[in-house]
């Protein structure tokens, strides 16, 4: 006869499954699943908040201290988040609420910024004393002035110190304002000369009867860049010696484009030297032509001298009335002919004598000529030009260099003479050489790998953090709910595989090939499973938790 023994329910009906399964379970397991279950919702509400976390955008960068708090504490107020980035010169908002941040702390005036100009006369309090508002106007004018400055592109910040002396009527000499300014310039950028007196002029322009030689410019080097009435000499030897370089650049760049194409790039150096007159000449000259005839000439001046005598008029005649008659007035024709020089006497023809002197001055003829020479004539240029040795390559494909013929090295120096405008009467002289180039042998710089180019790092950085999250939950999930679960889910298959030993022990007659049949008589043996069959009638449940501690490895009481 086979008995076999049913499956056993071990847990009440009133309870549930996931409840008997817990019960099941002792203390270790039961705390590491706990601690699991903790970690999942841990790690899920982590990467639910962190996946939720808007985008951070510069609201304000390189703000003071003052106009940073106002923003701060003004922020704080409307309830915007925000946070600093770049050791705090910088804050950050979410990227949605950047315009209307702005727009909103624009309305309240923020941020008024470290400099302020005539609005400071805007509030102007009651019982201000005039040498107050004189100088509420003194910073205001300083401030509108650092504006303007600050507006350049090389300048980022300037700083304005104004001396106005207070005008007074009953002084004989008024004292006249100055100003210095204080520049801080972008790295790697500088002021030219032209720049600087444009700053100067801006200066002296804006403030009533102020002398730009009364303006100091200085960097924040400590360095003058506005030149003294005695430095005049200082700036232009300057001006010269930039104005050479810029000859010799520009003659060094015509022979580069011109031999370039012919030899190619980085074959081919030259240098240019330029002897520059700078010194002024300045020349008069006077001519005069010859004597011109008096039709062509202009007279300056004339002047006629008539020197005459008459002759000794005595009394002749009859003695009477008519020799005794004053002498009648003369009379001259207008248009008649003149009458004959000399005074005759009465019954007389004798002429009288004449002395006639005339003198003319002519304008003389005078050229005064006035030559100028201008500054900055060349005197001389000296030109020296290396080229590359021609690379050629051989029927072993191996690369050899070769000179250049004389014949087309000839043609390059006369290239090379045209292009500067070689002047044998001035001295110029033009030397072409040719010779190899000591070309270092670089090592070849290898294309960086994907993972260590900055674009796939950054992105790489980015998906670090949740490919992180999602390992750590699936570590959890595996190691410490997976198994506790898979306890709770599994105890009827448990039940009914550790009751299949009871059920062969069950079995009176189990089949067992190969073996003879056992005798009649008892041994230990079988008593053992005689009574462990009586024991799995009488009382199953009893059996199952012997079992069950077998499984468990649990010693049995």
């Amino acid at each position: 006869m086979s008995t076999t023994l049913a499956p056993i329910e071990l847990q009440p009906a009133s309870r549930s499954a996931f409840g008997e399964g817990l019960s099941r379970m002792d203390q270790a397991q039961k705390i590491k699943l706990g601690l699991g279950a903790l970690a999942l919702l841990a790690i899920a509400l982590a990467f639910f908040f962190m996946g939720r976390q808007p985008e951070y955008r510069v609201l304000y960068a390189n703000l003071g201290d003052k106009d940073g708090g106002a923003v701060v504490a003004q922020l704080s107020q409307m309830n915007v988040p925000y946070k600093y980035a770049e050791g705090g010169q910088a804050i950050l908002v979410p990227a949605d609420k950047v315009h209307d941040t702005r727009l909103r702390l624009a309305s309240q005036g923020l941020p008024k910024g470290s400099v302020t100009g005539f609005e400071q006369m805007e509030a102007n309090r009651f019982g201000m004393t005039q040498f107050q508002e004189r100088l509420t106007f003194q910073r205001g004018l300083e401030g509108e002035l650092t504006r303007s400055i600050q507006s350049l592109s090389s300048v980022q910040s300037a700083r304005i110190h104004l001396a106005l002396p207070n005008q007074n009527g009953f002084f004989r000499e008024q004292q006249k304002p100055s100003a210095s300014v204080l520049l801080t310039l972008h790295p790697g950028r500088t002021l030219d000369r032209a720049q600087v007196a444009g700053i100067v002029h801006l200066v002296a322009s804006s403030v009533p009867e102020m002398n730009p030689k009364a303006v100091s410019v200085v960097d924040d080097a400590g360095s003058l860049l506005s030149a003294p009435a005695d430095a005049q000499a200082q700036g232009a030897d300057t001006q010269k010696l930039q104005y050479t370089q810029q000859i010799e650049q520009l003659y060094t760049r015509r022979i580069m484009d011109m031999l370039e194409p012919l030899v190619g790039r980085n074959n081919v150096k030259a240098q240019v030297s330029a002897d520059v007159d700078f010194s002024m000449v300045e020349s008069t000259s006077e001519q005069h032509k010859p004597n011109q005839s008096p039709d062509t000439s202009a007279v300056r001046s004339q002047q006629t001298v008539e020197d005459g005598a008459a002759a000794s008029a005595t009394p002749s005649g009859v003695p009477g009335a008519v020799s005794n008659q004053p002498p009648v007035t003369g009379t001259a024709p207008v248009n008649g002919a003149a009458a004959p020089v000399g005074v005759t006497g009465q019954g007389t023809d004798k002429p009288g004598t004449m002395r006639r002197e005339s003198v003319v001055n002519y304008e003389v003829d005078k050229t005064v000529k006035v030559v100028r020479e201008s500054s900055g004539q060349i005197r001389r240029l000296s030109a020296a030009v290396v080229i590359n040795h021609r690379t050629t390559i051989d029927k072993a494909g191996k690369e050899t260099t070769v000179a250049i013929p004389p014949a087309q090295l000839e043609q390059m120096t006369a290239l090379v003479r045209e292009t500067i405008g070689f002047s044998k009467d001035r001295g110029d002289s033009v030397n072409v050489v040719n010779a190899p180039f000591n070309v270092e042998k670089t090592s070849e710089v290898s294309e960086p790998a994907w993972w260590q180019q900055p674009d796939n790092q950054e992105f790489l950085r980015g998906l670090a953090w949740p490919i992180g999250m999602v390992g750590l939950g699936l570590l959890v999930l595996m190691g410490m709910v997976r198994p506790g679960l898979k306890l709770i889910k599994t105890p009827v298959r448990r039940q009914q595989t550790e009751l299949q030993p009871l059920n062969a022990m069950l079995n009176e007659a189990p089949e067992r090939p190969g073996l003879p049949m056992p005798s009649n008589e008892p041994t230990a043996e079988t008593q053992r499973i005689a009574d462990a069959k009586r024991l799995a009638l009488e009382n199953p449940m009893a059996v199952a938790n012997i079992v069950k501690g077998w499984v468990n490895g649990e010693s049995p009481a």
